[in-house]
């Protein structure tokens, strides 16, 4: 399948049989109103004069979604926040109403959208475990068969018979979780509130989704990690300010919402990059070191065409700039940089090379030049720091002033960097 645009939603939704759909969405919107003036008290209220402006304003948080959900899939919603992922989830579940179009769902769901959505404050753990089970239409006796396994899944056996209003937040998405997903769903919904849970909980979490997509439940989850709905999710959705951008295959649907996200960010920067340092925003807000006769004034990041951008992409051709300020003539001069996340580690440090390698540097104004073939760091933002040195000696050294953003144009693998390599597959002995 390939990825393809609103206006192809209709046809290709149109060849899967009733029976291979688990949701049928059909021209939805949905409108809020947003009020400018709430009345806080009595007086404000017949004080008011006749004829002023409307008091509220109506917004459109889903403006036409026409969407099929295959069944026994793992299906992702993404796009930026605001863009209407989960008010189309509280649809689907049944939180709220569509103010135009339909929704129709094929099977039993159960949803987890809001930390303790559904539980009752003065009631236990496992009062609760029974009060969202009949609110999904099981009976007591399959809650009953189901009730070890919930506790254990949620790890809090020593509390399961307290209030859950004493629960921390953690607390409330292990009991909201396990009951989720333990209560034989047909279609599970899930939102960003697993990011709650501490490591070892998410890891579990994200097992069990694995081992309910291999049973067969359809799941619709919205994250804003990309890496897990390519991984993890058979199609995905890209909805972006309510309405429906692409739907397809999940990496296909991830590659062009980052490569929309890159094209954004790079037009928000119209006048070339804003966020370099420069030698005066510098002078004063962080630590330079040296004696001076060399000075780093800017530092640019060129893109395979050699001109400035605002982020360079991991993979890709690049070349960092580092721009200059000398008042003498310097015999045996070293360039170095230094990148570091933004939580300190340090990622890698190279530099000109000393000796026979150093370079002879002559009063003005230059540059030097750090070409890579390959950029190998991962997407983020890293603090890179600027040296200007003769062996021990140091001329300039600017601690993290600039910034360096990475983007990627393709789901990314874990870490910091990419390692690029040939894998082979050797033939299996006896």
């Amino acid at each position: 399948m390939t990825v393809f645009h609103p206006a192809d939603v209709e046809t290709i939704a149109a060849e899967p049989q009733a029976a291979d759909i688990a949701i049928e969405i059909r021209g939805v919107k949905k409108r809020f109103r947003r009020f400018n003036d709430r009345k806080t008290n009595v007086k404000e209220l017949f004080s008011s004069r006749r004829g002023r402006a409307k008091r509220y304003d109506d917004f459109w948080a889903l403006k036409g979604i026409d969407l099929d959900i295959p069944r026994g899939k793992t299906f992702g919603l993404i796009g930026h926040n605001g863009s209407g992922k989960s008010t189309l989830l509280k649809l689907v579940a049944g939180i709220h109403r569509p103010t135009e179009g339909t929704i129709e769902h094929h099977g039993r769901i159960s949803a987890m959208l809001e930390l303790g959505a559904g539980f009752h404050p003065e009631m236990s753990g496992r009062d609760n475990i029974y009060l969202n089970g009949s609110i999904l239409g099981m009976t007591r006796k399959q809650i009953d068969a189901a009730m070890d396994k919930i506790i254990a899944f949620s790890g809090l056996e020593e509390f399961i018979d307290t209030p859950v209003k004493v629960y921390s937040s953690g607390m409330y998405v292990r009991l909201g979780f396990a009951i989720a997903v333990n209560l034989e769903p047909e279609i599970l919904i899930v939102d960003e509130v697993i990011a709650v849970g501490d490591e070892e909980f998410q890891r579990r979490c994200f097992d069990h989704l694995y081992e309910l997509r291999r049973r067969g439940v359809t799941i619709v989850l919205v994250t804003h990690s990309l890496g897990l709905v390519a991984d993890l999710c058979d199609e995905a959705a890209w909805l972006d300010g309510g309405t429906l951008k692409a739907v397809g295959p999940s990496r296909d649907v991830v590659d062009q919402y980052l490569a929309a996200v890159n094209r954004r960010e790079a037009a928000s920067s119209q006048d070339g990059p804003d966020d370099l340092a420069t030698d005066d925003e510098t002078e004063g807000k962080t630590p330079r070191r040296g004696s001076g006769e060399i000075r780093v004034t800017k530092v640019d990041y060129l893109g395979q065409d050699g001109k400035p951008r605002p982020f360079l992409a991991t993979g890709q051709p690049c070349t960092i700039r580092m721009s200059y300020r000398a008042t003498k003539a310097l015999p045996s001069v070293t360039f170095g940089l230094g990148f570091t996340t933004e939580s300190g580690v340090q990622v890698a440090g190279p530099n000109s090379g000393y000796g026979e390698h150093a370079y002879a540097v002559e009063p003005g104004e230059g540059h030097v030049d750090f070409a890579l073939d390959e950029l190998p760091l991962q997407p983020g933002e890293f603090l890179v720091t600027t040296a200007v040195v003769d062996k021990g000696h140091p001329y300039d050294y600017v601690d993290r002033a600039f910034v360096l953003k990475v983007r990627a144009d393709d789901v990314s693998e874990p870490g910091l960097v990419k390692l690029t390599g040939n894998w082979s597959l050797g033939s299996a002995t006896s």
